[in-house]
């Protein structure tokens, strides 16, 4: 028996023709290439994060795949291993915030990239903050890459592992978001944002430069916030029409799913 010819199956991320819609598109879309803006190098991420110094060994929680003694299993055949996995890396995290004022990204659109580009992530959304949990070394990649490229700005983006309120206090006098523990402050002579500690406020060794804040016209345009003065979200007909779907999915189906009908 000849089966039909059937159409590939195109993945769908995002609706809307808006600019945050766009954007929110291309962030999650793992064939999108992210623009790289910055270069901080590996040794400065890892010192960021504080989990190990930079040149040390990967602490381990199991020994290397290849030399433990798993029983058979039909999905570990079928499923590659990431990199740290491969090696037993134990699991490390890093923990963003998004300044509301027109940050690139949004804490649950992170959830959404993280989960569409990468393999082997644990993630957590709360209102102004996203952590990341992933084997040590596969980790390090990812948070340079976060750090290097256009989903990071660094007045409006904090790396922050403890302490991480102040994404919705107005920004500073140098456009900066508040952060309680002053992992972060502005450098007037080099007008740019320098670390002085690290995502749980220890303070580091050597100052870690991050680069110049975007300018709000730039970062209205790479956003994906919707705003009231900025793009609303109303102006997007299909982006309302499927928010408003989802709220009333959420709300009628939730305990009484027969009350969801012509949705």
């Amino acid at each position: 028996m000849k089966v039909k010819n059937m159409t590939a199956y195109k993945r769908q991320f995002y609706p809307g023709a808006s600019s945050p819609a766009k954007n929110r598109r291309r962030y999650m879309d793992p064939k999108v290439k992210l623009k790289k803006i910055r270069d901080v190098s590996m040794d400065d991420v890892v010192r960021l994060m504080g989990h190990r110094n930079p040149g040390e060994d990967y602490k381990s929680i199991h020994p290397p795949i290849q030399e433990g003694k798993e029983p058979n299993c039909p999905i570990r055949k079928l499923v590659e291993p990431i990199d740290g996995a491969k090696h037993g890396d134990r699991i490390r995290y890093i923990q963003f915030t998004d300044s509301v004022y027109f940050a690139p990204i949004s804490p649950y659109q992170r959830a959404w990239m993280y989960l569409s580009r990468e393999r082997g992530v644990d993630t957590g959304t709360l209102s102004g903050r996203q952590i990341i949990e992933v084997r040590e070394r596969d980790l390090e990649r990812m948070a340079k890459e976060l750090i290097d490229n256009e989903t990071f700005d660094p007045a409006l983006t904090g790396i922050r592992g403890a302490t991480v309120h102040g994404h919705a206090c107005r920004l500073d006098e140098n456009g900066l978001m508040f952060d309680a523990w002053q992992r972060y402050v502005w450098d007037d002579k080099k007008k740019e944002v320098v670390y002085v500690k690290d995502q749980v406020a220890v303070p580091l060794d050597r100052k870690i430069y991050v680069g110049k804040p975007a300018s709000m016209a730039d970062l209205k345009k790479r956003t994906t916030i919707f705003r009231a003065d900025g793009v609303d979200m109303r102006d997007d007909k299909e982006v309302t029409a499927y928010g408003l779907r989802i709220h009333k999915l959420r709300t009628l189906g939730g305990y009484q799913p027969f009350n969801v009908k012509d949705v």
